[in-house]
């Protein structure tokens, strides 16, 4: 097996068999990444729960109409070209899952914490459907919410009517204040309960952590700090190491109980602007999670407390204030060996923003053409709906264009770097509708994965087999051991081979070449 460093980053590629040759990988390496479409790439939605942005779309819907909005969000996100999904799951001190301590929420029922009727556990259905369509599932959880602005009804069971002593209220809203141990220990018993309870590839947190400012609001945390701030020269510090607290806690709680579970966050574009620090980014004025909202983004992947981080990178490339080139250079920069994927502000495209330059149809596809040149690992789209309105057409150029073939999650090879074995005895035969192919599960590899998934490659004769090169997948296999190429003519010949994926989506060894001409009535080998 070869790997290519560029920029910490670690690229897993493989020849076929008989050219399986070191020489010819790093000498085709370059050019082909620069011609091709990328073989990995994160390519990810945010679907928003709260005050029901994205789903479900009415909070008075009944679950059979409910599960059918989800499934079909996942059928278009995947026709799109997505290959995860974030799906929110805690909005405001409420849940969208049966196991639970906080109550039922109030944008799935109707009322927070009546329970849905029939009952039903939607995240359980939410995952496995996701899974069925080989997207991974992120529970996005909002930390510091527990009343929203918008929320109609405040279950007795809300932790801000338990715990009143744990709450900060701040311009209509009820939130945690994070300076108390207690307030730290609740959420992470929170986080790991799901991580325990639910076969989620990923947990999620927003930028929401101390308050965005608001004119004539204060934080009324004077006697937190009073009593917790003890070797701090001021309140700035004190926040700040208590959210690095939290976020440390809960990596080490998730790593502890799921090794191998992704833990990220999504926190606002800016960490520090240059002209506050010189190690920030060529931003002007612009807000900064590090001043502004007491949460040092930066420190969490150096320090390797989260697995990826998603610059919330809401702006146009024109915007002289904030440009979107400045900060994905920053970002690429700072991700110390960890995943980097772009927040983008899909809800921005159209006529209705101050900015004009969100008119041009063209603005979404040069930021994802310009984060592919910056060599981060993909993109997240902010959000659902904003996807499914399609404004200028910019899903379109994504499920034309950009996404038009599959690609593979970017691995992890801090969480597994250990592939899975190669399929085994693979044979086809001729059906009706098509060539059938099947095969046999590989066993187990040295660290006990099993496949997750199959990858399905077709080549001409005439064809150098190679895994650079995504437009020869056929097929991805999530369920099952068999694969159905509808594609097959009569008198042509082709070439398969087969890979076996683990969880982390580390590739194997193939099995192969199969070689088939296909004729009238029959399957011959060659």
């Amino acid at each position: 097996m070869c790997f290519i460093v560029r920029n910490f980053k670690f690229i897993t590629l493989f020849l076929f068999l008989d050219i399986f040759l070191l020489e010819s990988c790093v000498a085709q390496s370059n050019d082909i990444e620069n011609i091709l479409p990328p073989k990995r790439e994160f390519r990810a939605v945010w679907i928003a729960t709260v005050d029901n942005i994205d789903w479900p779309s009415s909070k008075i819907m009944e679950p059979n109409l409910q599960r059918d909005e989800f499934t079909n969000l996942l059928d278009f996100h995947k026709k799109v070209g997505m290959n995860a999904v974030f799906v929110q799951v805690r909005a405001a001190g409420d849940a969208f899952y049966a196991k639970s301590p906080e109550p039922w929420s109030e944008w799935l029922t109707g009322r927070q914490g009546r329970e849905p009727y029939p009952m039903w556990d939607p995240m359980d259905f939410m995952i496995k459907e996701t899974h069925k369509r080989g997207l991974e599932f992120h529970a996005w959880l909002n930390l510091n919410r527990l009343v929203h602005k918008s929320s109609t009804s405040v279950s007795t069971e809300n932790i801000s009517r338990i715990h009143p002593e744990w709450i900060l209220s701040y311009d209509g809203y009820k939130l945690f204040n994070f300076g108390i141990p207690e307030v730290r220990n609740f959420i992470t018993d929170m986080t790991v309960n799901v991580a325990k309870n639910y076969d989620v590839d990923g947990i999620h947190f927003d930028d929401y952590f101390y308050p965005y400012a608001v004119p004539g609001q204060i934080i009324q945390d004077e006697e937190t700090f009073r009593k917790y701030g003890q070797g701090f020269a001021n309140k700035a510090d004190w926040r700040r190491n208590n959210i690095d607290l939290l976020v440390k806690q809960i990596h080490d709680a998730l790593n502890e109980i799921k090794p191998r579970l992704k833990f990220g966050i999504s926190p606002c574009a800016v960490w520090r602007n240059k002209a506050t620090d010189p190690e920030g980014s060529k931003s002007f004025g612009a807000l900064a999670s590090y001043d502004d909202l007491f949460a040092d983004s930066r420190k969490w992947i150096k320090e390797g407390w989260v697995d990826y981080i998603v610059p919330q990178v809401y702006f146009s490339s024109g915007f002289g204030k904030v440009p979107y080139r400045n900060l994905v250079d920053w970002w690429a920069e700072n991700s110390y060996g960890r995943h980097c994927y772009v927040g983008i502000g899909a809800y921005r495209v159209g006529y209705k923003e101050r900015d004009t330059n969100w008119a041009n149809p063209k603005e979404i596809p040069n930021q994802i053409r310009y984060s592919r040149e910056d060599e981060t690992d993909g993109a997240i789209f902010f959000s659902s709906r904003s996807l499914k309105n399609n404004s200028l057409g910019f899903a379109d150029s994504l499920r034309q264009d950009f996404y038009k073939y599959p690609a593979l999650v970017p691995t992890m090879p801090w969480k597994d770097r250990i592939p899975p074995l190669s399929p085994k005895s693979l044979k086809a035969t001729l059906l009706n509708n098509g060539l059938e192919l099947f095969w046999e599960k590989p066993d187990s590899a040295s660290d006990g994965d099993q496949a997750w998934y199959y990858i399905i490659y077709r080549f001409s004769p005439e064809e150098k087999p190679t895994a650079y090169d995504a437009r020869r997948i056929i097929g991805m296999c999530y369920e099952g051991e068999r694969f159905v190429d509808n594609t097959v003519r009569p008198g042509n010949k082709y070439v398969y081979y087969i890979t076996a994926v683990d969880r982390l989506h580390n590739e194997g060894r193939p099995i192969g070449p199969l070689k088939v001409e296909v004729q009238d009535q029959k399957l011959l080998r060659f």
